[in-house]
């Protein structure tokens, strides 16, 4: 158990060198690529995203005309205090111009949030939806190294992230520009020195904002990432939380999430830091203008160069400056994180896919093609790492209807086989062929369908025993019940359903009292179903007790009758009957033949069989 721990730290201390050499490596996101990107992304709604767009400068337009009609509405306010004739009247009219003009503005800007948060789920959508493609088509050799928490986080938290400030940042932008830039031609028309001193206020405000932007980048792009590091490590600790505590890890294990919650509170913290910097200096800058217009207009005012009224305008014009300067500010800063998270989703857009079968013959992929179960390695070699082969000049020749068992100890290639029998992994020299035609002749989805899997680890999903025995497959439906007989009673697992308070509609799911001998006869039962002509079996029995394996070895029995079965064990006692025994070591062949035959040579084979019965 020892060993086992110093192996599991070596590995944690590899892993951790590996991501600090990665992040030294890794050159940091750029900012405008990306936002091309996601812009390009959105082109399919282009047209609603400029309606939009004008949505919102209408209702900024609108909304520029009416301090000029409260500057109006106070100078006769007060002109009326001293006996100006019809003042009441002209009053009540600019009121409900007002109200017009207002009311305008809210119907505009709702139009344009409803336009937005439309294209907004359409956006959302399309991305999880191209995620899920994009997974489908990454090799094994991706999934194998990626850690699926931090997969899972950029599908779930990154995309929430782009969509979630995407439906208002830029239609915050384009109305802000339309109200500065409205504002600073009615304030210069109405007064040019107080014009003047709201500008002043304002470059200063645009020189600490792209400042403080500049800070704050990277800072989210670490956030962004390092968020998705520690979602991986939590995803692998809770899967495999009894084995770190049977090994003792914990405390390796802890050490490895402080690292990653320490990297990610000072990324956090110090975007957040920079990024809340910019509202309060939005709110003093604001208050600031406020502060000197009312100065600059009480001097004028006194003067008799202004009316009372043109202050109260230009009052409304400054928050109509000011305050998209902070809605600037605030989008500068969901910006970054927007970023950073749209970074790592196009990160993994255009990662490598497996290559593409499309041109491969007709004939190969067609229903008709059909399989007696002859399989033949021709000096196949493969490894992951050139330097490190795992295979190496294996050849094998495999009968239709033999029942193969895969045999060795850890690491000699055994599971590896089987992913290049199923195509997940190309061989990197020699062939496979079925029925004599080359696996790299016949479509990826096509070699899928000729097999059925057994696994170790017994994979059911959420819902009822009849959609996973049935799980993606095409069967006459009248036969249906039928199908599921056959097959629950050949694995032996027919009475435990009919015990069950609803049968095949009972729903497997956490709360589910199901055994890991029960799913795993639930699994070869849906092997049955298929009724595939090859057959591959992993470690089918290694997770269940003595007495489950009895069961699962009788159902395995018949699921193997009249097919081609690879069958990867390492409970030797179960592949006594085996037609022929492959023993691996280091990538190569070592031994085959039976049972009875290998243990009277006294070889590799015996001695692995032995050491299983030593007391």
């Amino acid at each position: 158990m020892s060993e086992q721990v110093n192996e599991q730290k070596e590995n944690i201390e590899n892993n951790t060198n590996k991501e600090t050499k990665e992040k030294k490596e890794k050159k940091p996101s750029q900012f405008v690529p990306t936002i091309k990107k996601l812009f390009h992304f959105c082109r399919p709604w282009y047209g609603w995203i400029l309606a939009a767009f004008v949505f919102a400068m209408a209702a900024s337009v609108v909304s520029l005309f009416a301090p000029r009609q409260v500057s109006n509405m106070v100078d006769y306010m007060v002109s009326s205090l001293f006996g100006a004739p019809d003042a009441h009247e002209r009053v009540v009219s600019l009121g409900i111009l007002l109200v017009i003009l207002y009311g305008a503005s809210f119907v505009l800007s709702y139009i344009q949030q409803l336009i937005m948060a439309w294209v907004t789920a359409k956006v959302q959508k399309k991305l999880r939806l191209k995620l899920s493609q994009k997974i489908n088509k990454l090799p094994l050799s991706y999934l194998d190294k990626t850690p699926t928490g931090d997969t899972l986080s950029k599908i779930t938290n990154d995309v929430d992230t782009v969509t979630r400030t995407l439906s208002w940042v830029a239609v915050t932008i384009i109305s802000s520009v339309t109200l500065m830039l409205g504002a600073t031609i009615f304030m210069f028309i109405t007064n040019w020195l107080m014009a003047l001193t709201a500008i002043v206020a304002t470059i200063i405000a645009i020189v600490l904002i792209g400042l403080i932007g500049a800070k704050t980048q990277k800072f989210y792009t670490q956030q962004q990432k390092q968020l998705g590091e520690l979602n991986g490590h939590i995803e692998e600790y809770f899967s495999g939380h009894t084995v770190m505590k049977t090994n003792n890890a914990r405390s390796v294990a802890s050490e490895k999430f402080d690292k990653h919650n320490t990297d990610l509170f000072t990324s956090a913290w110090k975007s957040q830091f920079y990024g809340g910097c910019l509202m309060p200096l939005m709110f003093f800058l604001s208050t600031f203008a406020f502060v000197a217009v009312c100065i600059v207009g009480g001097v004028l005012a006194f003067n008799g160069t202004i009316s009372f009224g043109v202050i109260i305008a230009f009052m409304f014009y400054v928050d109509l400056f000011t305050r998209p300067l902070g809605d600037l500010g605030q989008v500068t800063m969901e910006m970054q994180s927007t970023v950073a998270a749209a970074d790592r989703i196009f990160g993994l857009l255009h990662e490598k896919e497996m290559p593409d079968e499309i041109n491969l013959e007709d004939a190969s992929v067609s229903g008709d093609f059909n399989i007696k179960g002859d399989v033949e390695f021709k000096n196949v070699r493969f490894s992951y790492k050139p330097e490190k082969p795992v295979i190496k000049d294996f050849t094998a020749n495999v009968k239709a209807g033999s029942k193969v068992a895969i045999v060795g100890p850890t690491g000699a290639g055994k599971t590896t086989l089987v992913n290049l029998l199923m195509k997940f992994y190309n061989v990197d020299s020699g062939d496979i062929k079925i029925d004599g035609t080359s696996i790299n002749q016949i479509q990826r989805d096509r070699v899928a369908s000729l097999f059925s899997m057994v696994l170790q680890d017994a994979w059911l999903f959420n819902g009822t025993i009849r959609q996973n025995l049935l799980y993606n497959m095409e069967i006459d439906r009248d036969r249906e019940d039928e199908l599921l007989e056959a097959a629950t009673t050949a694995a032996g697992i027919n009475h435990f359903i009919k015990t069950l308070p609803d049968g095949y509609e009972t729903m497997l799911d956490e709360k589910a009292d199901i055994s890991d001998g029960q799913k795993q006869l639930l699994t070869i039962a849906r092997a049955m179903i298929k009724n595939a002509p090859l057959l591959i079996l992993d470690e089918a029995t290694s997770s269940v007790d003595t007495r489950t394996e009895v069961l699962v070895k009788t159902a395995m029995d018949k699921l193997t009758k009249n097919r081609t079965s690879f069958i990867i064990a390492h409970r030797l006692s179960t592949i006594k009957n085996a037609d022929l025994i492959i023993v691996m070591n280091k990538g190569d062949i070592v031994e085959s033949g039976t049972h009875d035959s290998l243990l009277k040579s006294k070889g590799f084979y015996a001695d692995l069989y032995n050491s299983q019965f030593s007391a």
